[in-house]
């Protein structure tokens, strides 16, 4: 996909804004390579709950350790940034914040809240950890308004060894339980760390059984050196072979190319689902 170009300025000001609300971007946190035409189109994907990870995904680039305390104004300055930024269509996730009682969701459901309660008609996504598969805390981000839920698969089970505490049927569930809940139902995975097309092909039919909606596929790039070796490289052929077994697996929608990412084209892909 060709990216749009973008001027070291457009890059500032966005940022500038950002780090004067004291806000997170994964598009700056994970080191997403379509920073520049998202920012570009003056779209973002807020990272709540700080920028410090409770677990060590060995693919992930965030930091991890011991997060500091929730900013309980964060709500209302996303919601203020968003509306000034125009906005109609944004992304909220988090970090995974194992150390709170409910992982973080009852944030999760004030900072959609007050993005809801601040932006009439604008359509909210959020991004969410597992939440140790607790439903407690699903149903409290569920409850909040929010238009599509989405938590990413990543990889598929033979590789979960390289996601911290995570589990691959325990996202299957939380996944599941979402869309038990009458909502749009979203999930991502990357290619490159040694997964083989049968293995995709399960995961795809696990998708399609739990009714998913819409389907990211990227590759994986190695943010640094401490991060887990790049297996294969992708050709864009191969990304559009593998997109079509997504659909004929029974996905509804699948994204899938080089760049693509969690986020990306998140209002096109939404949009998709309710034209003829």
């Amino acid at each position: 996909m060709e990216k749009k170009k973008i001027t070291l300025a457009d890059l500032d000001t966005l940022k500038r804004s950002f780090q004067s609300k004291g806000l997170h971007t994964v598009c700056q946190t994970a080191k997403c390579p379509n920073i520049g035409e998202c920012f570009k189109n003056k779209t973002a994907t807020f990272m709540i709950s700080g920028d410090i990870c409770t677990r060590n995904c060995s693919f992930c680039a965030t930091g991890h350790g011991k997060p500091l305390p929730l900013d309980l104004d964060e709500p209302e300055k996303i919601a203020l940034t968003v509306k000034n930024l125009g906005l109609k269509y944004v992304v909220i996730t988090s970090v995974t914040r194992d150390d709170l009682s409910d992982g973080g969701a009852e944030h999760f459901k004030k900072v959609s809240e007050a993005i809801k309660n601040t932006i009439h008609n604008i359509k909210l996504e959020v991004l969410v950890p597992d939440f140790k598969g607790s439903k407690e805390s699903l149903d409290i981000v569920l409850s909040s308004g929010i238009d599509v839920f989405s938590h990413n698969i990543e990889t598929v089970p033979s590789l979960y060894k390289f996601r911290s505490s995570a589990e691959y049927q325990r996202s299957l569930a939380v996944l599941s339980y979402a869309k038990s809940k009458k909502i749009i139902i979203k999930t991502g995975i990357m290619l490159g760390l040694g997964e083989t097309e049968d293995e995709l092909m399960r995961v795809f039919f696990d998708l399609k059984n739990i009714d998913c909606d819409i389907l990211t596929i990227g590759q994986y790039l190695q943010p640094s050196k401490n991060n887990v070796l790049q297996v294969k490289e992708y050709t864009e052929d191969e990304f559009k072979h593998i997109r079509q077994k997504a659909l004929d697996a029974g996905i509804k929608n699948c994204v899938s190319g080089r760049y693509v990412r969690s986020s990306y084209f998140a209002e096109s892909s939404y949009n998709s689902l309710f034209s003829a």
